[in-house]
């Protein structure tokens, strides 16, 4: 170590062991906040083990820059915000991204920094555990979610894209598909509680909870009509109202997708791409078969 520190540090590997310490002081002092949230003891002391890695991590590098960092507030209230607001799972894992392109830089480091290998190997272990750790109930009915999701993304999208064109007007849409929403969301809440129930019954363990299970698909189902809905009851010119339906169905489906491949580490852009696809085709079929019913039938509204 000290011959290290005799050595002059050329500018460029001196930047990347800084970056890498002040990532460590953040990561320890956002494990810290996060293990006081937690209510799951055994949890919680798992998240204080890693908070006190990340500072001995801090103390390695501070060797080789022989510089004293303070945690950047902003990073530690946001990621602690996240964690709050979209849980643990997806807080940490959102902060572990950060650390595998840390961790990318260590490969650079290692023939000037024989220590890095051995933070490298516990930053990976740290991954490893965290993920054994976490069991949060909202990503473990995910699965309901998804259904709730996809269902009214493609139902709802397709049957307001033929609403628009069949009625042309947007307050009429707009009931229309909300009384459609809402009942079809029941409908979907209740195969789910049967097919849940069904699922436990069968394999004689004990799974879900079927009731939870059908809460989750139906609050999905809800939002999602919601935000499809929305434009229909603000703009008056229904063409309007379906380019920003349309529009609140990709953000939808990028948002949700997002969560879900940090959560879960999946792949985001294929998972995107084809709920979207789905989705929107679905509309413009739809759409299609609204101009013809109204151009045949003559509907006048």
């Amino acid at each position: 170590m000290r011959v290290m520190m005799e050595k002059q540090i050329n500018s460029e590997l001196l930047k990347k062991l800084t970056s890498m310490q002040q990532d460590e002081i953040n990561g320890h002092v956002i494990y810290l906040r996060l293990a006081d949230k937690e209510k799951d003891v055994e949890n919680s002391k798992i998240l204080r083990r890693i908070a006190a890695e990340e500072k001995k991590h801090y103390e390695i590098w501070k060797r080789y820059t022989g510089k004293e960092l303070k945690p950047q507030k902003r990073e530690v209230w946001f990621f602690t915000l996240v964690a709050s607001l979209f849980g643990l799972t997806f807080g940490i894992k959102l902060m572990e991204k950060g650390e595998d392109a840390a961790q990318a830089a260590y490969a650079d480091i290692l023939e000037q920094v024989p220590e890095a290998k051995a933070v490298m190997e516990e930053e990976e272990a740290h991954e490893n555990e965290l993920l054994d750790m976490l069991d949060e109930e909202a990503l473990k009915y995910a699965g309901s979610v998804v259904l709730g999701l996809n269902d009214a993304l493609v139902e709802l999208t397709g049957a307001l894209a033929g609403l628009t064109l069949a009625f042309q007007n947007t307050q009429l849409i707009a009931l229309t598909g909300l009384i459609t929403g809402i009942s079809a969301s029941f409908s979907m809440a209740a195969s789910e509680y049967l097919s849940q129930k069904n699922e436990v019954a069968e394999e004689g363990e004990e799974g879900q909870d079927p009731i939870k299970s059908a809460i989750y698909t139906g609050i999905a189902y809800v939002i999602t009509v919601i935000a499809l809905i929305v434009p229909y009851f603000i703009f008056s010119n229904y063409l309007v109202a379906l380019s920003f339906t349309l529009l609140n169905a990709i953000m939808v489906i990028a948002l949700f997708n997002y969560y879900i491949s940090v959560a879960k580490d999946l792949n985001f852009q294929k998972r995107f791409l084809e709920m979207a696809v789905i989705s929107l085709s679905v509309a413009a079929i739809s759409f299609m078969v609204g101009f013809v019913v109204n151009q045949f039938f003559g509907v006048d509204l």
